[in-house]
Parts: structure tokens; sequence; C-alpha cells
């Protein structure tokens, strides 16, 4: 996995947990891997690991049976559609939208675009 530079490491692996998720790899009340095994297959230290595993605690989207593992919550994909849509539009949004108007993009341009867009990625 690569890094970016302008997020915290244990973030971006907490993004990369949670958008598996959301793609399937890890089904409700399914298990991740450990925090070793996960370690490993991103070349970060165990601590990095534990502390995105400690944040995604924290926010409702896996839980621990000790002893036995981390596991997904049943509604973590719900908690993180509904995460990432409130950081879309409590800060993002602001930014694309003045981006489009400083380039003179127009609602009915992006509205082909993003038709467009669907259709392509049915």
């Amino acid at each position: 996995m690569e890094y970016s530079e302008n997020k915290p490491i244990y973030l971006q692996i907490t993004d990369r947990i949670m958008d598996d998720i959301l793609a399937g790899v890890y089904p409700p009340e399914g298990r991740i891997p450990s925090v070793r095994e996960y370690a490993a297959s991103v070349e970060v230290n165990p601590n990095t690991v534990m502390r995105s595993y400690d944040w995604l605690q924290q926010q409702a989207i896996i839980f621990n049976r000790r002893g036995i593992g981390f596991f997904i919550l049943p509604e973590a994909k719900k908690r993180i559609l509904e995460m990432r849509r409130n950081l879309f539009f409590n800060g993002e949004a602001d930014f694309f939208f003045g981006r489009l108007r400083s380039l003179g993009i127009t609602s009915e341009q992006i509205a082909k675009l993003y038709k467009d867009y669907l259709n392509k990625n049915k």
C-alpha cells in the first residue's frame, strides 16, 4: 500500500478497510485480519494498525471478541456511508462546487457527466 504524506497513515488504513467493507470484502459480522496479519500485508508497524482498529471501534464499525479477533458490526456499511456523506456535504462539496464555478462548468454539464458516468459504471 502506498501512503500519502497529507494524511496520517492510520487514517489511510481505516479508509482502506472501510472501502473493503463497502465493497463486500469484509461482510457484516465477518472477521477482519488480526493486527499482525494486517500490519504485514500493508507493511506498517502493528501499533499503527492497532490505532486504526481502535478508531474503527470508536466509530462503531468493528468490534473485538476478546481472544478471537475483530469483526465487522452489522450496521457498519450504513455507518460508513453516513460518515462519508456527512464529510462530503459538510466539507468537500464546498470545494468541489467552488472549483466547478471557477472553471465555468454549468450544472447541465455536470448532470450530463454524472449521467454518463453512471451509465458507464452500471
